[in-house]
C-alpha cells in the first residue's frame, strides 16, 4: 500500500484529519473503545498542548481539527497509544475475530507488531481559512446525519457538534466560533 498523499506540511497550523481502523471495522461501537480516543485527546490538550476544535467519532473511522506546536508528532503519539490501548482493551475482552482481522490486515513491512490497528497515513488537510474551517466541521457534525444514525448533528454523543451547540459534550474542545 502507498504512502498518503496528505502530509502535514505546517505542523503548527491547524489540520482537518481523518483516521481509519484496518478493513473499516466497527471497533468505536464499543464505548470502551471510543473512550480510550477521550482520553487520549483529554491528556494531550492538558499535557501537549493539543487544540481540539472538533471531532467525530463513527464505528470505523475518526475525524478530528486540532492543531499543536508539532501536530504531526502529536498524530503520531495518538496513533500509537491508542492502536497499543485499544488492542490491550480487545483482547482482554475477548474480541478474538476484530483481533484476528487486525492481525490478518497487518501490512507486512510491520515487523514490530502482531495487530495493525489504524490505516497509514491520516489525509491531514491545512486550514488556511475560516470558511474552510467552517466547512470542516460542518462536515465533521454532518457525518453520523448523512448516515441516517441521528437526525441532528448534536445529538450524535460521539461528536463536538454539542459544543457548537452550547451543549456539555463528552470531552471539552477549543471551540472555533
Amino acid at each position: 500500500m502507498a504512502r498518503s498523499r496528505y502530509i502535514i506540511t505546517e505542523p503548527d497550523k491547524p489540520h482537518f484529519l481523518t483516521c481509519t481502523v484496518m478493513e473499516w471495522l466497527p471497533v468505536f461501537s464499543r464505548p470502551e473503545a471510543a473512550e480510550i480516543l477521550f482520553n487520549c485527546w483529554r491528556y494531550q490538550r492538558e499535557f501537549d498542548g493539543l487544540q481540539l476544535y472538533g471531532y467525530v467519532v463513527m464505528e470505523n473511522h475518526i475525524h478530528f481539527v486540532a492543531q499543536s506546536k508539532q501536530l504531526n508528532k502529536s498524530l503520531a503519539s495518538f496513533k500509537s497509544f491508542t492502536a497499543r490501548r485499544i488492542i490491550d482493551y480487545l483482547e482482554m475482552n475477548g474480541a478474538d475475530y476484530l483481533l484476528e482481522r487486525l492481525h490478518f490486515a497487518k501490512l507486512e513491512h510491520k515487523k514490530d507488531r502482531v495487530y495493525q490497528f489504524w490505516q497509514e497515513g491520516s489525509h491531514a488537510e491545512l486550514i488556511f481559512s475560516d470558511a474552510m474551517m467552517r466547512e470542516k466541521l460542518e462536515y465533521i457534525h454532518a457525518n453520523p446525519v448523512k448516515r441516517g444514525y441521528v437526525d441532528r448533528a448534536e445529538q450524535w454523543r460521539y461528536s463536538s457538534a454539542r459544543n457548537y451547540a452550547g451543549e456539555i459534550g463528552l470531552i471539552e474542545t477549543d471551540r472555533w466560533w
